[in-house]
Order: C-alpha cells, then structure tokens, then sequence
C-alpha cells in the first residue's frame, strides 16, 4: 500500500507539435521543469484560427517562452520577427536547438525575466504579445500591465490563466476580450489593446 501524499501533478508531454505553416508537424521538445506547462494542442490550434494562418508583417513577443510553442508557431506561420524570453537556462538551451534545427531565422531567444525585460522595451513594438506563465506564480496582472504598453493600438495580448479575466481587470489597462476560450483547467483569452483615436 503507498503512503499517503500529495496529489500527484498530471505527467507532461515529452514533446508538442507545431500545428501549422512552413514547420507543421515538427516537434519541440518539453523539458521536465517546475512550472512548465506548454499550451496545449487544441487551445493553439484555436488561438491561431483566431489569428488567421498567415502572420506576416507581424512582430510577435512570446514572455513565457517555456517550451516555445507560441513563438515557434508563429514564427512558422510567418511572423516576420519573434522575440522568446526565458529565465530557465536549460530551456533557453533547448530553444536555440530547435531554433538551429529548424533553421529559424525569425526567432531570436533571450534568456531574461519577462518582467524585467519588458519594461525597457520600447513600446508598440509588436503586433502580438503572449503571456503564459506558470500558473501558481500568480503574474498575470503585472505581465499584462507590462505587455499592454508593449502592442501597437489595436494590437493583441494573448493570456492563458487558471481563471476568466473580465471587464473589471482588463478595462482599465485598455484592454478588451476579442475572444476566449476555457478547456480543462486553461482559460485562453484573446485581448485587443484600445485603437488610437
């Protein structure tokens, strides 16, 4: 008989694979790290019919990089630029492997905080910006006070949370829910920034 314990957290995937574009079926390794959740596959199959498939022209930031499957996947499907911060230094190693192999030349991979890094860049700098952190961090309100600034007017803030954001959170950051989605134990919110004018 086992003793007793805690819950036992869901056993990750060991790889998740880019759904669409130029990498489409490739394969990005998921590295075993505390707080490491890659979005899954139904919910980024979503967000970018949401998107559309053909990125190009746009500047994407993904500040949660982890595994890299927001980037990556907008980087296949044409996104001209696309910045991946992470702090964990295996998986900035494993970011540059996969950028190497599939010769990505769109990427580029800083190993850095996201919210140290994004308060000195410069703003309305990218089309899109993805924020998916480690749920029990509880940082969606700073990293979507930070990337806000960061999207030009009428841009977009992807968000995925373990909980729904309203009008009351998201009003006053001059945000709005362009669209959302809850599956399992995700909320993926699509947000618009206010247009100029």
């Amino acid at each position: 008989m086992k003793p007793a314990g805690r819950a036992a957290r869901p056993a990750l995937p060991r790889e998740v694979r880019i759904i669409g574009g130029q990498w489409k079926r490739s394969k990005l390794p998921v590295a075993d790290r505390p707080g490491l959740r890659p979005t899954p596959d139904r919910v980024r199959e979503t967000l970018f019919n949401w998107l559309g498939a053909d990125l190009s022209g746009w500047r994407c930031l993904d500040a949660f990089a982890g595994s890299g499957a927001l980037g990556f996947e907008a980087a296949s499907r044409g996104a001209d630029e696309v910045v991946l911060l992470e702090r964990d230094r295996r998986l900035v190693a494993s970011l540059n492997q996969s950028r190497e192999r599939l010769k990505a030349q769109a990427l580029r991979i800083e190993a850095a905080d996201a919210l140290s890094w994004m308060p000195g860049c410069a703003p309305q700098r990218f089309e899109l910006v993805f924020i998916d952190p480690p749920f029990d961090a509880q940082l969606f309100d700073k990293a979507l006070a930070a990337a806000v600034r960061l999207v030009v007017p009428g841009g977009f803030v992807y968000l995925e949370a373990d909980r729904a954001f309203g009008e009351a959170q998201l009003g006053p950051l001059g945000l709005r829910v362009h669209r959302h989605l809850h599956a399992g134990t995700v909320h993926a919110h699509l947000l618009q920034a206010a247009s100029e004018g």
